[in-house]
This record gives C-alpha cells, structure tokens and sequence, in this order.
C-alpha cells in the first residue's frame, strides 16, 4: 500500500476533488462536466450536508474520494451512512487506495455512532465486489431495491 494521507475535503480541495469527481461521472459513462461537478462538490463541502474524504499521496497527488451521505435507521433509531460514491484515479488502482478509503468510511461511521454503512454496486463491478467482501462486508439479499426516475 502507498502512503496516503485521507482527510475530510474542505474548500482548499474543490479543484482536485472536482477533476476526480468529473472522471467518476465519466467512468459511469456521463459526459464530462468539470464546472458542474466543482459546482457540486463545493456546494456538498460547504453545507455539510454529506461528506467527502480526500485520498493524497506523500507527494499531494489527489488519487480518491469517498462521498457518504447520511441516513438513519428507523428500526434501530441510530444514524446509517450511504456510501454513495468511491472512485479511484486509473493510474493508482490497485495500490491500496480504495481499501484506505473504505478503511476512514468505516471510521468517521463509527466516530458518528453510526449503525451501519451501506453501500451498493454493480452486478459486473466485480473488483468492488471483492474488496467489499475482503473488509467484511455482506450482500443483503433480503431487500429488493426499487428505483424511479422522476422528471
């Protein structure tokens, strides 16, 4: 594994963060927006309202994020996170990044007395899959996820 240092993203990292963010639309085949995605990260980063940790090497070089969102779960009536997005520069995959990344997920959630982490993926993503399996992680195949796309 590299070093890395992750940290909670504030206004300093929008630049990177947003050149990292566009690349994860594109990855998931949106077009390229870079105005539009700094214009979205900068808004998630002041209002707090979700959170995004920053993946640098020793040299600075932004290589990943992980945006959680939060949740609570009614049963249990105890706060949850989304982990909603984790991307990873082409050119640092497989150097350890993802799983330090989903190592701080894991602990900020449990620092916010969190009752779980959830995360979804594709069906054919399937070196996500195994690092999620890896760090414990269990597919639910007790709930059945419906979605809308609304207008």
């Amino acid at each position: 594994m590299q070093a890395l240092s992750i940290s909670p993203a504030g206004p300093a990292d929008i630049p990177d963060l947003a050149l990292l963010f566009d690349a994860y639309r594109v990855f998931y085949e949106q077009p390229s927006d870079i105005s539009a995605s700094a214009a979205y990260v900068a808004r998630e980063v002041a209002t707090g309202s979700t959170r995004f940790f920053l993946a640098r090497t020793k040299a600075g070089e932004a290589v990943g994020f992980v945006h959680l969102i939060p949740g609570t779960n009614t049963l249990v009536m105890r706060p949850m996170w989304y982990l909603e997005d984790l991307f990873v520069a082409p050119a640092a995959r497989r150097t350890g990044v993802a799983e330090a990344l989903m190592r701080e997920a894991e602990r900020f959630a449990i620092e916010t007395c969190a009752e779980r982490l959830t995360l979804a993926t594709a069906h054919d993503n399937h070196a996500a899959q195994a690092l999620y399996r890896k760090l414990g992680y269990e597919r639910d195949d007790h709930f059945m996820h419906f979605h809308r796309v609304l207008p």
